[in-house]
């Protein structure tokens, strides 16, 4: 059986960001048949913007987000949180990849949504949010085991290795309940 392809999104852009190593652990403890690639393109994507969703004027980044997005089995999303919702380049991303609404490649998609932070919260409001997002995308979300990385700075050493095994163990599920998704997928 080929693996499954899982296309990872890190809502960060920083260089050091501990969302990135958060989908650099999912990748290094991915189970058997899973295989998790990480999106490169959010920095060069322009902002939404309705007049370019043509067929001849689509920005070439978008064109290749949205067949990243359709070819993979499903997608796991690390969010930071910024003023208690997510970054404007996430949701820029899930509305390029959510149009047109009747053949989004984010329709029925298994998305999995996890994130890292420094405060006592995690990314509990991010992922909230996004997860009303992903409703009205009719994305088929995972939604337990919640992993929410709170003082993520404590649980990642200086080479932004995943350190702590409560977490990994979390991970862990959140990666597994993303490949039973992707193996049965709704729609």
């Amino acid at each position: 059986m080929t693996d499954l392809k899982i296309l990872g999104i890190s809502g960060s852009l920083r260089t050091g960001s501990l969302n990135t190593a958060l989908l650099r652990a999912a990748q290094k403890y991915a189970p058997s048949g899973l295989e998790i690639s990480i999106y490169e393109g959010l920095e060069g994507l322009p902002l939404y913007n309705g007049d370019l969703d043509t067929e001849e004027t689509l920005p070439a980044q978008v064109r290749e987000l949205r067949e990243q997005i359709n070819a993979a089995d499903g997608l796991l999303i690390a969010t930071p949180e910024y003023n208690y919702s997510i970054p404007g380049g996430l949701k820029n991303l899930i509305d390029w990849a959510s149009r047109p609404a009747a053949t989004s490649s984010l329709l029925h998609k298994p998305v999995a949504i996890m994130g890292a932070a420094p405060g006592n919260f995690g990314t509990v409001r991010a992922q909230l949010a996004l997860r009303q997002v992903f409703v009205w995308t009719h994305s088929d979300l995972v939604v337990k085991p919640e992993v929410m990385v709170f003082k993520a700075a404590e649980r990642f050493d200086e080479g932004g290795n995943l350190t702590d095994e409560d977490t990994v163990t979390l991970l862990q599920g959140l990666l597994d309940s993303l490949k039973t998704k992707a193996e049965h997928p709704a729609g």
